[in-house]
């Protein structure tokens, strides 16, 4: 990917978010959060209803006109709630040769695990990035796909969540993306900044799995940063296997986190189109969680209008 495609890309995606917003309910534009509960343990606090919350957007509270709730008994439930778009991003670079299979059993039983999704987008990444998405009628397709992958070469990380986060831009619902690598970026176009300001701009929760055992410990500290930061920019989580044994198990904690995620939407007060990025808190009013954690987004950037002329 060239400089020139890089900055196109970057305002595609840009443009996109800018544009539209989260439309529900006949045509009511809501600004869309999901939302985390855990304990100090990391298991996911359910039961919590509208009430519990507070969303504060620059300083002002906001009213919310859109309230669900997953069962994390049920992962399948997510997708009846709000359409899901559903992302897997695949690292198939010439140091994955040892690990690929693992990987391709556990990604394919957490896409089982989600069968309710809308659509699945793929995105393998090596030298090069391919992504095609699929529809839930073509699973076996996408199946065989993931199963067929190839490893060698480089490693396109950056491009790969870039060309992502251009595809998923305009999905209305909930967006969610589970990729996994084995190290650093070491071939993409764009640069780390410019993938941060991209995640912010849109409304994905990523997943990242970093199984970084194969690298320099002065290079896994870095990438297992920037990971980190992916995931706290998305209100996703990071996590940072030592063994390769350890792939099902978070699949499936994956799978029981984004099963009882809370869904909220609000019309916002801020009546302004300039595209700015806006702050927003979501708290908890309950004084008995007040030890708890909550993950999501910081903000979101506003609709945008070019100004008129006279």
């Amino acid at each position: 990917m060239c400089r020139a495609a890089t900055l196109v890309l970057i305002s595609m995606v840009l443009s996109a978010v800018a544009v539209a917003q989260q439309t529900f309910r006949g045509g009511v534009d809501l600004v869309h959060f999901t939302v985390v509960v855990t304990d100090r343990q990391g298991t996911p606090i359910t039961g919590l209803k509208e009430d519990d919350f507070d969303v504060i957007e620059e300083g002002k509270r906001q009213t919310i006109s859109y309230f669900a709730e997953g069962d994390p008994n049920d992962g399948a439930d997510l997708g009846k709630v709000l359409p899901l778009h559903l992302g897997l991003g695949l690292d198939t670079s010439g140091s994955m040769e040892y690990d690929i299979r693992e990987v391709r059993t556990g990604m394919i039983k957490f896409l089982n695990a989600n069968e309710h999704a809308a659509d699945v987008t793929l995105v393998d990444f090596a030298t090069e990035v391919r992504i095609a998405r699929y529809a839930a009628a073509e699973y076996p397709r996408l199946i065989e796909r993931i199963r067929g992958q190839r490893v060698d070469g480089w490693t396109a990380f950056y491009d790969a969540l870039g060309v992502y986060l251009h595809g998923a831009a305009a999905d209305d619902g909930q967006k969610i993306a589970l990729v996994y690598t084995d190290g650093g970026d070491t071939r993409s176009s764009i640069t780390f900044s410019e993938l941060v300001d991209l995640l912010k701009a849109c409304d994905v929760t990523m997943y990242m799995i970093g199984y970084l055992e194969h690298q320099y410990s002065s290079a896994r500290n870095e990438q297992r940063l920037q990971l980190q930061r992916i995931a706290e920019i998305t209100g996703g989580q990071a996590y940072f296997p030592t063994s390769i044994k350890e792939l099902e198990k978070i699949y499936e904690k994956i799978q029981r986190e984004i099963a009882a995620r809370y869904s909220l939407g609000y019309v916002s007060t801020d009546q302004r189109t300039d595209g700015a990025w806006r702050h927003v808190q979501i708290r908890l009013k309950r004084p008995e969680l007040k030890g708890v954690k909550l993950r999501t987004r910081s903000g979101y950037f506003g609709p945008y209008k070019p100004p008129t002329g006279r």
